[in-house]
């Protein structure tokens, strides 16, 4: 009787695992390509706490910088992507097709200028050494939204080509740079450090930094329930942020080598957007957004000419 028991309990671990494995089978596989950015945390927590497997996904993450991301999308290695809005304007101008889907996150002093103790204002960047990323990445575009405010332009200042990482480390270890545009969870290297230099610019003074989530028109027409899975995972990500705030912190803080309570420092700058949040940013306020900042893209030699039509850069229909 107990080998009777014991092979029909067998036999319905074999069916168990026959059924789960078509189910396997079955998950979309996608590519999505981001860097260590604090605000595109919740992407990592999808996959990390295992949201996109349960919503039928197999997802990998890439850390790709932000001058390299589009190039991946070209090639193929990446469907998806995370990154700053005005960056869809450049990527499509510039002949890679993709479409936003949903708003992640919005800058509210996260991202910023640091200077040293000596230049108290950005009017003093003047004739100034400035590290930022290249042309077509939102660091670079920060500088020259932040300097056009203040009536001056990127040949008011010396730019240094570096990215977030090393543009912050080279701002603390060394005195070759008299400023520098960087975000968190870098940002907080100066902000730790404040004998080398404090925050004179930022995301909360200068409404300009706002992250979003696309795909490819290829991927998304291919793949709509996939895409839909995508978009739910993201809000579940938030929602498990919310109820249980250390272990979301514990794991979103590991992928960039930050304790819980660091991440939860470095993101308290940084505002999650939620669904309302996105149907009230994709009703006016990317559009408003969108025509400056393509303006200045064009006036900074980052694209050629003006997109036709900036509503064909994100697809709502998904938020639902």
């Amino acid at each position: 009787m107990l080998k009777l028991t014991r092979t029909f309990a067998a036999l319905g671990i074999l069916a168990g695992a026959a059924a789960f494995s078509p189910a396997q089978a079955q998950e979309t596989k996608v590519a999505i390509g981001i860097s260590g950015w604090t605000g595109f945390a919740p992407l990592t927590l999808a996959k990390e706490a295992g949201i996109y497997k349960a919503n039928g996904l197999d997802v990998t993450i890439k850390k790709i910088p932000q001058k390299d991301r589009h190039l991946a999308i070209a090639s193929g290695d990446l469907q998806c992507a995370a990154t700053t809005v005005e960056t869809w304007i450049v990527w499509n101008t510039n002949g890679i097709a993709t479409t936003q889907l949903f708003k992640m996150d919005q800058g509210m002093g996260s991202d910023g200028i640091v200077a040293r103790n000596s230049i108290p204002k950005v009017a003093d960047l003047k004739g100034k050494t400035v590290a930022a990323s290249a042309p077509g990445t939102n660091p670079h575009f920060t500088l020259a939204w932040i300097l056009k405010k203040n009536g001056m332009s990127l040949k008011d200042v010396k730019l240094v080509t570096l990215e977030p990482a090393p543009a912050a480390n080279a701002f603390v270890t060394g005195t070759d740079l008299d400023a520098a545009v960087t975000y968190e969870p870098y940002l907080s290297l100066v902000r730790d450090k404040p004998e080398t230099g404090k925050l004179i610019a930022d995301s909360l003074q200068y409404p300009m930094v706002f992250d979003s989530f696309g795909c490819t028109p290829k991927f998304i027409k291919e793949n709509p329930k996939a895409v839909k899975a995508l978009v739910d995972s993201y809000f579940q990500a938030l929602e498990m942020i919310e109820k249980d705030k250390v272990k979301a912190f514990t794991i979103m803080g590991a992928d960039v080598k930050q304790t819980a309570e660091q991440f939860e420092k470095s993101q308290a700058k940084i505002k999650w957007a939620d669904r309302a949040a996105n149907k009230k940013f994709f009703s006016g306020e990317i559009q408003a957004f969108n025509k400056e900042a393509a303006e200045l893209l064009l006036e900074i030699g980052v694209i050629k000419t003006l997109p036709a039509n900036m509503d064909t850069l994100f697809d709502t229909s998904y938020l639902n």
